[in-house]
């Protein structure tokens, strides 16, 4: 449907529509369908324009998309979190050494890559929505093969197929929630992404404690295949309808993610302007990053990315059952359990205090905080206290970088810790005071800001 008149015969059939005279469409894939108003009383159309209407403003909104794309993220925290509470089951059942075990920890991360070089293009060419649900099939049948797994081989080709639909994962989805967010709410429905993917490892961590890993593995084909019907159920991004030039289509999207009674005409305005500008050089090259525009924001993208996964949190992630039985807790599955909690408790209070306090301060303090606590469990491991526009490109390198830096880490953990658990923590602690650096020298805030204006601001 295009929020445009129906031809009535007279002078200004053609024209577009008053906000009142708007037809609202049926949740369909974005196939806006145009119920004329003339239609009988009780016929069908009529009960459907009926129901559109009365479910416009809590099912085809920007939360309601955002809270079904968030599938995406939970599958990704499902993977993150499988390893740890299935390690000692998976090393007995296939009789794997550490060091391969390891190797199937930290594959999903390779298979990261290979969809991290692919995202940004899969995600130009066919859009947010086609591009999720290429992400979930790969998903679906790596869980598959992983739960009929007989030997390693299986068991790594399932790892492989998964990292590959998490790496699009990690990248459209961020990017769709970007571009369909008010701006007054772009910093808390981008953290529901960061939510979910807790969400999703916490879920692995409690479902490990009372299943086996088979059908662990079974149920991690759950968060896809509820995505897969859900995408039919909301508008692609306007940013993208707007840059393939479907016009119609890109302002019936913005105006059912906005709601049927806000004017768009400002948001409409700006957004096409932001693609007049990208078209004028249609080809992006590597050369083109050097220019101050494109080299900062990705830098600092990068930056942040590759920091985050140094700083340990994937070794600690895909081995924390192993790393709270090196410290002497009997129980080490319900701690586990334990950390999944503080981390969904933590991204949610963050979800709510992001377009309060800014971006920049929350980064600041957390920081902080990781430096102090990584020390102090080092120094527990050490003397036994207590136990503890170019963005397709530029984001397929970010994500790619994150996605290597993730392998080097899930690889190499398990490993570090059986050198010296206390050495290994120190050195995640000092990349976390590196980090903090970074951010307060590099990272600017972009609370309240368009993704219009954060763009300008590197010029």
């Amino acid at each position: 449907m295009s929020f445009r008149g129906e031809e009535s015969g007279g002078e200004d059939g053609g024209r577009t529509a008053s906000a009142s005279d708007l037809r609202k469409p049926f949740l369909h894939t974005g196939s806006w369908y145009k119920m004329s108003s003339a239609g009988g009383g009780g016929g069908m159309g009529s009960r459907l324009g009926s129901s559109a209407y009365s479910l416009r403003d809590s099912s085809v909104s920007a939360v309601l998309c955002t809270l079904i794309v968030a599938l995406g993220p939970i599958q990704f925290g499902f993977t993150s979190g499988f390893s740890s509470p299935t390690q000692d089951a998976i090393i007995s059942d296939l009789g794997l050494t550490l060091s391969e075990f390891s190797l199937f920890g930290s594959l999903s991360n390779v298979g990261a890559m290979v969809g991290a070089i692919a995202s940004g293009q899969i995600a130009e060419y066919i859009g947010r929505k086609g591009s999720l649900m290429i992400a979930a099939i790969p998903n679906i049948i790596g869980w598959l093969a992983i739960s009929f797994a007989k030997d390693s081989s299986f068991l790594f080709m399932g790892r492989l197929l998964e990292g590959f639909g998490v790496g699009v994962i990690s990248y459209v989805v961020p990017v769709y929630i970007a571009e369909i967010a008010p701006q007054t709410m772009r910093g808390a429905l981008g953290s529901v992404n960061q939510l979910s993917v807790t969400i999703g490892i916490l879920l692995a961590y409690l479902l490990g404690m009372f299943v086996p890993w088979r059908i662990l593995s079974v149920l991690g084909i759950l968060p896809c295949s509820i995505l897969i019907p859900g995408l039919f159920f909301i508008p692609e991004s306007p940013r993208w309808l707007a840059k393939m030039g479907k016009m119609e289509d890109f302002e019936s999207s913005l105006q059912v993610l906005r709601g049927f009674e806000t004017d768009i005409a400002v948001e409409v305005n700006e957004i096409k302007r932001s693609v007049q500008s990208s078209r004028r050089r249609t080809t992006i090259r590597f050369a083109d990053i050097k220019q101050k525009r494109y080299s900062v924001p990705l830098m600092i993208g990068i930056g942040l990315l590759v920091l985050q996964q140094l700083s340990g949190v994937n070794g600690i992630l895909f081995y924390a059952a192993s790393i709270f039985k090196a410290a002497g807790l009997t129980n080490s599955n319900l701690a586990t359990f334990g950390l999944g909690v503080v981390q969904v408790v933590a991204t949610g209070v963050t979800t709510w205090l992001t377009d309060k306090a800014g971006r920049r301060l929350l980064l600041i303090i957390s920081t902080t905080g990781m430096t102090i606590t990584l020390v102090v469990v080092s120094v527990s491991f050490f003397v036994k206290i207590l136990p503890v526009n170019i963005k397709s490109l530029a984001g397929s390198v970010a994500t790619l970088a994150n996605w290597l830096t993730a392998w080097l880490i899930t690889m190499t953990a398990s490993l570090m810790l059986s050198w010296s658990n206390g050495g290994t923590f120190a050195i995640y602690a000092a990349v976390c005071a590196g980090t903090l650096v970074f951010v307060c020298l590099w990272v600017p805030e972009t609370k309240g800001r368009t993704l219009e204006e954060i763009a300008f601001s590197f010029r």
